[in-house]
């Protein structure tokens, strides 16, 4: 297990961080124009789907269910691509690409925090962060009409907190490498 905690905390810690700045830049700046927030949001949709890619290829050479994360990676990333090459079209969609990406974001680490709760103590952080991203999601989809500095603002909190849990996540990883749980297996 060691192996795997070793790979796994470092990218989650980053993909914290990464969350954070980005709620930091968007809450210090609200007024942006539309275009600017669409090309923020598309580099991070883009960088945190190349970081669950790199999750979930480390995942799969161990021997684990690395689909989940996969799925995150590569929704991220199409999300993200689309964005760039579409700009126009995802300022006024933005809201509803958001919406869903949080809400499969949220429905996928619940899945993972599931599948951990065996390796870590203190899952129930990457389960919490999941289902934020979820309610998050749904709130979004459901008031489209509250305005681009709202979503920048929602988008922001959002960020910063779903980044918080993650670098939580991250450093109960790196102390179970010091202090692993000895877990008897269950029958399959």
């Amino acid at each position: 297990m060691a192996r795997f905690e070793k790979h796994t905390w470092g990218g989650l810690a980053l993909r914290g961080l990464i969350a954070i700045v980005f709620g930091i830049l968007a809450l210090a700046r609200p007024g942006a124009s539309a275009l600017a927030l669409v090309y923020l949001f598309g580099a991070y949709a883009v960088v945190d789907g190349i970081f669950a890619l790199v999750a979930s290829y480390h995942e799969k050479e161990l021997g684990g269910q690395w689909w989940p994360m996969m799925l995150v990676g590569f929704v991220g990333i199409a999300v993200g691509v689309f964005t760039f090459l579409r700009p126009a079209v995802t300022a006024f969609g933005l809201v509803y690409y958001v919406a869903f990406w949080t809400m499969l974001t949220g429905i996928l680490e619940i899945a993972a925090a599931v599948r951990l709760r065996k390796v870590i103590r203190g899952e129930w952080l990457l389960a919490l962060g999941g289902i934020l991203s979820i309610v998050v999601g749904i709130l979004i989809a459901t008031r489209p009409g509250a305005g681009m500095v709202t979503l920048v603002w929602t988008i922001g909190i959002y960020a910063l907190v779903f980044g918080a849990t993650l670098l939580g996540v991250a450093f109960r990883v790196r102390r179970e490498e010091h202090h692993p749980r000895s877990v008897s297996p269950t029958p399959a």
